[in-house]
């Protein structure tokens, strides 16, 4: 346990630098991004274009491995169609990010390089996720 527990914190270190130094952790860069027809930022554009690469390189590699290093098994989605829960889901994730700048990790990133924006994002952010889990119980 102590190992997954360590892999994931590596894991987590390794992608909140990643964050850090390619300047995702300002929401202002990504809300650029957005705005194709003012100040357009394309920083966004390089840093999705190295993870879509990085795991178009690395994903089936991984998965012939029969499990990963540190669990059991590999736990994949078995979701197989799009409905209209994912396609309300992704809105909302969408209109989110395109008001606020952030999504998940940027924002926590955020938090610990002292961004303001994201310390009144992330709370918000925890909010939401209570709600929509105490929504789904009933």
């Amino acid at each position: 346990m102590k190992r997954i527990i360590a892999a994931a914190f590596g894991a987590g270190a390794l992608f909140g630098t990643g964050l850090a130094l390619s300047g995702m952790t300002d929401a202002r860069r990504v809300l650029d991004f957005l705005d194709v027809t003012g100040d357009f930022d394309p920083t966004l554009a390089f840093v999705l274009g190295g993870a879509v690469i990085t795991t178009l390189l690395l994903f089936r590699p991984v998965l012939r491995r029969g499990r990963p290093l540190f669990a059991d098994a590999f736990r994949l989605p078995d979701l197989r169609h799009i409905d209209a829960r994912l396609l309300a889901g992704a809105a909302l994730f969408g209109i989110g990010w395109g008001l606020a700048g952030y999504c998940p990790g940027p924002a926590l990133v955020g938090v610990g390089v002292g961004s303001m924006e994201a310390a009144w994002f992330v709370p918000a952010m925890v909010a939401g996720i209570v709600l929509h889990r105490l929504s789904r119980r009933g």
